[in-house]
């Protein structure tokens, strides 16, 4: 495939001044940060990694079994996938994954860099490690019930949102009301009309979407919300109803974390459970020996939610404490690529994983970058900017850019006194000949003095409007690379970039270094 032509550079995070300190730090791996992960993500730092993680020839069947079964919604499975599917099964194919949201029409653009850092992290490994097989995982967050984060996104400007009835874990919805949004769209975008029209839910219809949109990478999206895949988390569930374990452990993590100066992005419950049914998903709360599912009327002693435990384990569903432990569960992962939250939130649960004894995965952060389509980049040559420039407070940048636009105060001071001199030669002239001349000739002289004080003015008049004009395009500019003075892959969708470049995707993918921890410029020639 054809890749778009592009410019690339990068800088480091901290200089976008969109990071946390806590990110900055782990990236020039500060000491007071290495209690809180086990490895850094180095090429290098994989071989440990490989070694430590241990799975099952029978937990491989399992998850084997499951995505066969999961797959069955995509009618014509890309063969890079099938082939990744089929390598879960060996003892040396490992992966690498990352998890979003069932953001509607992939939501915000990070959604897919983080899986186009998966994708690239698994080549770079591959060519490291060619006796083994890596494989790229997206982990849908279909148990999320959090309606209102996923039900809307960004098309050129302009908020989309779905509205729909239903409630619970949002993978079990169906599209109902989908097509409404579908017809709002300026035009028709077939790898999502295929998808909501024709997929029976949710979940369903987001892996249509990643298959059509990075199947030929050989992306596995994984579904958690399978009864199977769940009983590896039973004795966990046990052990969070009986002991709290992971609040007491992420609560010490926290006290840890916010001596040393860092704020922890999650907190935990006592209990770190939902009570998960059709249309429903609510937290699991205890009083005495008798256990709660708020807002409802359901309740259950200790044995009889241990028994529901042991029996169907597909009706716990684990918090953002306990997900990422269940992740590693069920996959044989290496590493887990988030963002700057989600990196700064599994360092709050190291010891959890310690507890369980289940190896603690090396934690990336995924690629973040700055696009600028060729429109854009014009107008930055134009007005003599370099793309580092633009991530500074836009007051700064405008005190800056004004510094560099600064010119020489207009005065016509030396053209005046010319002109005076000349007259005044004019003046001996006149007067050596008729001396009732000398006012006419000082008339005229004030009246040249004039003029030029006049167009003096105007001069200068021209020039600050100028250089309005140039300011009203420098906040334009800066509005379209920074919508709501946030980072463009926090605002905008996939779809406002793709329209114009088909390109797009395969351009992340031969921009992107997973291991580079540095942000990318990417700009359109």
């Amino acid at each position: 495939m054809e890749v778009s032509t592009m410019k690339q550079a990068t800088i480091e995070y901290a200089a976008t001044g969109a990071f946390s300190q806590t990110i900055t730090d782990y990236l020039s791996q500060n000491e007071k940060l290495k209690p809180f992960y086990s490895r850094f993500p180095t090429v290098a730092a994989f071989e440990a990694q490989l070694k430590e993680k241990s799975f099952s020839e029978k937990q491989r069947q399992v998850l084997y079994n499951a995505l066969q079964q999961q797959y069955t919604s995509v009618p014509d499975i890309n063969p890079s996938v099938q082939q990744n599917l089929e390598l879960l099964k060996q003892p040396n194919t490992f992966t690498i994954t990352t998890g979003h949201q069932l953001n509607i029409f992939t939501g915000p653009l990070y959604f897919v860099y983080k899986i186009v850092t998966a994708i690239n992290t698994c080549k770079q490994l591959q060519e490291k490690y060619p006796d083994y097989n890596f494989v790229p995982v997206y982990w849908m967050a279909t148990e999320d019930h959090d309606f209102a984060e996923i039900n809307h996104f960004n098309l050129f400007g302009k908020k989309y949102t779905w509205e729909t009835e239903q409630s619970g874990a949002v993978g079990r919805f169906t599209n109902e009301g989908l097509e409404q949004v579908l017809a709002e769209l300026p035009e028709a975008y077939p790898v999502f009309e295929e998808a909501y029209r024709h997929s029976k839910t949710l979940a369903d219809a987001t892996r249509a979407i990643t298959h059509s949109l990075f199947g030929a990478y050989g992306l596995v999206s994984i579904d958690g919300d399978h009864p199977e895949l769940k009983k590896a988390l039973t004795p966990v569930v046990k052990k969070e109803l009986t002991e709290n374990l992971s609040h007491k452990l992420v609560t010490e993590a926290n006290a840890q974390l916010e001596s040393l100066g860092y704020k922890p992005q999650v907190f935990s419950r006592e209990i770190n459970l939902f009570y998960l049914n059709n249309g429903l998903r609510e937290r699991i709360v205890q009083h005495g020996e008798t256990y709660n599912v708020l807002n409802t009327d359901t309740s259950f002693s200790k044995e009889e939610i241990l028994e529901l435990a042991e029996k169907h384990p597909e009706q716990f569903s684990p918090n953002v404490i306990l997900r990422p432990l269940y992740e590693e569960l069920i996959l044989p992962n290496l590493a887990y690529i988030g963002g700057g939250a989600e990196v700064v939130y599994w360092f709050q649960l190291k010891k959890v994983f310690e507890a369980c004894n289940v190896t603690y995965p090396v934690l990336m952060l995924r690629n973040s970058a700055l696009y600028i389509n060729r429109s854009n980049a014009g107008k930055m040559h134009k007005l003599g900017l370099k793309p580092e420039e633009l991530f500074a407070d836009y007051q700064e940048l405008k005190k800056s850019y004004s510094a560099r636009l600064h010119d020489e105060e207009i005065n016509l001071e030396a053209q005046r006194r010319s002109i005076t001199a000349v007259f005044s030669e004019v003046e001996k002239l006149a007067e050596s000949i008729d001396p009732t001349l000398v006012k006419a000739v000082a008339a005229e002289t004030q009246k040249a003095v004039n003029a030029l004080q006049m167009l003096e003015k105007k001069i200068s008049k021209a020039r600050d409007a100028k250089h309005d004009q140039t300011f009203k395009q420098l906040e334009t500019l800066r509005d379209k690379l920074f919508p709501n003075n946030s980072l463009q892959e926090r605002q905008d969708n996939l779809l406002s970039y793709q329209t114009n470049n088909p390109d797009f995707i395969p351009a992340l993918v031969e921009a992107f270094d997973p291991f580079a921890f540095k942000f990318t410029i990417l700009e359109e020639e």
